[in-house]
């Protein structure tokens, strides 16, 4: 095969091209990406002073984030225990993950928690909640949506969680209701849950990714689908660029 003169001569203009057009892309993906941060959400939204107020006043409820669920979890759990410790946790939202459909459901778990609160601790659960419009990863991590209500059996680290769920109504649950579904100890209109992305005991969170899927799902849930195909164009325009010099 001969190559000619001029051809090798051109190697370098082609090189040159292609590096000026593989920077102009980048440049232009940069700028897609900047103006598109700018419209991702917060992961890992929590009011400091409201959670105060509801873990300090009459309710008596934790709020759960990303970064304190585990620890908030296992706060109340004794080391070396066989009794376990139960918490409830309402899983919520407002316009964006329930569409504005969670208030009857919201209200009528913080009357039970008020409830609750009155009690000695050692008769009722511990009470938490979770909003999904601010913890969307923690949701994922979870793998529930709104409004559910999870009833869970915590023991010390490396033991297995018993974990029950129960969809709730949005529009007729009411406190007695829930004080009706805590004084049936056989817990039998709750589920088990049993899934692999089980918080505790599912194959993600046994083999630690489960911060890393839900990210993942979550990533997928706020990037338009215009981005990926971005993204994805640019990988390959970087793969080609990569191979040109040696073919």
């Amino acid at each position: 095969m001969r190559v000619s003169v001029s051809t090798l001569l051109a190697l370098p203009l082609f090189a040159v091209s292609a590096q000026a057009q593989f920077e102009q892309y980048q440049d232009q993906l940069q700028t897609y990406l900047n103006k598109f941060a700018s419209y991702i959400p917060n992961t890992n939204r929590v009011d400091a002073a409201d959670a105060a107020e509801a873990k300090t006043g009459e309710k008596k409820m934790s709020v759960l984030t990303l970064d304190n669920w585990q620890q908030t979890l296992y706060e109340p759990v004794a080391p070396g225990t066989t009794q376990p410790e139960e918490w409830w946790v309402l899983i919520t939202g407002r316009n964006k993950t329930c569409f504005g459909r969670c208030d009857q459901v919201n209200a009528a778990f913080n009357e039970t928690a008020i409830k609750f609160a009155t009690l000695p601790e050692s008769e009722v659960p511990h009470m938490a909640y979770l909003n999904c419009d601010d913890q969307p990863v923690l949701c994922n991590i979870f793998s529930v949506g709104p409004a559910s209500l999870w009833a869970m059996d915590m023991l010390p680290p490396g033991n297995e969680i018993n974990i029950w769920g129960k969809r709730l109504n949005t529009t007729t649950t009411t406190t007695q209701d829930l004080l009706d579904l805590y004084a049936d100890k056989e817990k039998s209109e709750f589920k088990l849950v049993t899934h692999v992305f089980h918080p505790f005991n599912g194959w993600f969170a046994q083999n630690g990714l489960s911060v890393a899927v839900a990210y993942v799902l979550w990533f997928f849930t706020v990037v338009p689908n215009w981005t990926i195909m971005l993204l994805v164009s640019f990988a390959s325009r970087s793969m080609m660029n990569r191979r040109m010099p040696g073919q």
